[in-house]
């Protein structure tokens, strides 16, 4: 089980990148049950080689993520002329609205 690098991840597929966590999570679960069960590890470096290739896709995933987040939205032209109408027209309306009559 070599360790995963991040250049190997981002030239994955989203669904793929899940997989392989989900893949290697299970073996980190299964690994961690031996060893609870005081087996001996078939090989002692494996959790920690494990922990480290999740990490690694946690990583990737929050940079994919951040990414995303960062990109702009764009918008129609048409869309902000038609937002500012409705807004004008309220302004306009609370101001011919009569104040209260004074309390005798």
């Amino acid at each position: 089980m070599p360790l995963l690098k991040p250049k190997e991840l981002r030239s994955m597929r989203p669904e793929d990148i899940r997989a392989k966590f989900k893949e290697l999570n299970d073996e980190l679960m299964h690994e961690r049950g031996v060893a609870a069960m005081g087996g001996a590890p078939a090989s002692p470096g494996k959790i920690r080689a494990l922990r480290t290739s999740i990490a690694r896709i946690h990583t990737v995933q929050r940079e994919l993520g951040m990414a995303e987040a960062a990109k702009p939205v764009k918008k129609a032209p048409a869309e902000k002329t038609e937002a500012k109408a409705p807004k004008q027209k309220e302004k306009k309306e609370k101001a011919e609205k009569p104040k209260k009559e004074e309390k005798k």
